[in-house]
Order: structure tokens, then sequence, then C-alpha cells
């Protein structure tokens, strides 16, 4: 069935491109996973805390592997990318951010996590600001949004922090190990307030 508006974002405009790296402030800097990141991406899920938020578990550096390949086919079937949030010196792995697409609606939504050792210092904020600056300037997305429990504060913080306005909370919306959640949405938009700090 034809659309009778045209696509925000034209089909390609991932595939056609390789996944950026991205450079953030304070040394950050976002790139694709690598496949021998997997034990790090396995560290990171036995993690309690990203446990309590996230409802994904891994058992084998051989699944830390095939997630890391599934991110990269996503990013070839414009459905998002997935990137490593790398800092310190040497350069470690301290974090993920991931970036689901609606390129025809011209929406992302952003998920981040951060290891333990990277915690407090503004990694996830300093990436989640350099992502929403590519993703409405050069992608083209025309709004980008992010949803988190609400009883995860730092989440919170860290999405006021890269300018997104709290837009409301979605009633017992997410299922997590402990029962149900409500959730804050949270959005960034081309053109208005939060674009500027994102």
């Amino acid at each position: 069935m034809p659309r009778l508006v045209p696509d925000v974002v034209p089909a390609g405009r991932l595939r056609d491109q390789q996944q950026p790296v991205l450079t953030a402030a304070d040394g950050v800097t976002l790139r694709p996973w690598r496949r021998a990141d997997a034990p790090a991406l396995l560290d990171a899920h036995a993690d309690a805390e990203i446990q309590r938020w996230h409802r994904r578990r891994l058992d084998s550096l051989a699944e830390a592997e095939q997630l890391i390949a599934a991110w990269a086919q996503a990013w070839d079937a414009e459905t998002g990318g997935t990137w490593a949030i790398v800092a310190g010196e040497p350069a470690a792995v301290a974090g993920r951010l991931s970036l689901r697409v609606r390129l025809a609606d011209g929406i992302g939504e952003c998920g981040y996590w951060v290891l333990p050792w990277a915690r407090g210092a503004g990694l996830a904020t300093a990436a989640l600001t350099a992502l929403t600056s590519w993703a409405l300037a050069d992608l083209g997305l025309h709004r980008m949004e992010l949803v988190h429990s609400t009883a995860n504060q730092a989440s919170c913080r860290v999405a006021e922090k890269a300018g997104y306005q709290l837009e409301g909370t979605l009633r017992v919306a997410m299922l997590h190990l402990d029962g149900w959640h409500d959730m804050h949405l949270h959005a960034a938009i081309t053109g208005q307030a939060g674009e500027s700090a994102a």
C-alpha cells in the first residue's frame, strides 16, 4: 500500500554506509562492537545492576559473539545500530549504546548501560549526546526517544543531561525481574529545545 507522506529518511541511509565511529566529549568514543569484545559483553551481562534494568542474559562467549554479529546484521537491515562506549587509557569497553530506528517515520529509540568501573564519570551522557547529534543532524531522524524505569534515577539523569525532555510516564509498561515498572518517556526533537544540548 503506497504511503501518503514521504519517508523522513530514505531507505539505504544506513546500509549504504559503514556504521560510523563517533567522537564524544571527555575522551569517549563510540565504535561498532567487535568479536573480540565478547568477553567484556559477557562480563557486563553478569553485572547485577545491568541485570536489574535489562531483560537479556548471556551464558557463554559464543552467545556474546552471536549477539555482536546480530547487531552488525541490524545495521545492514536498517533496523538500528549498536555501539561500544570506549574510554580510558588504554581504551577499553566501558558500556553499550543502542539505537533502533524507523527510518520512514524519522524516529529512533536509544538505550544504554555502563560497566561498574565507568559509572559516575559522565560517560553515558557524553555517548548519548554524541549519538543524538549524529542521528538528528547527520542521519536525518526527526525524533529520538528513550524509555527507562521510573525507579532508575541514574538513567533519568543521563537523559536529562543529554537534552532529552521528559514527556510523560507509561504506566505499568515493562516487565522487569521484580515485576511491572512504570516507564519514563523522554525525547529529543530536531529544531526544539533539547536538540542544542544533544
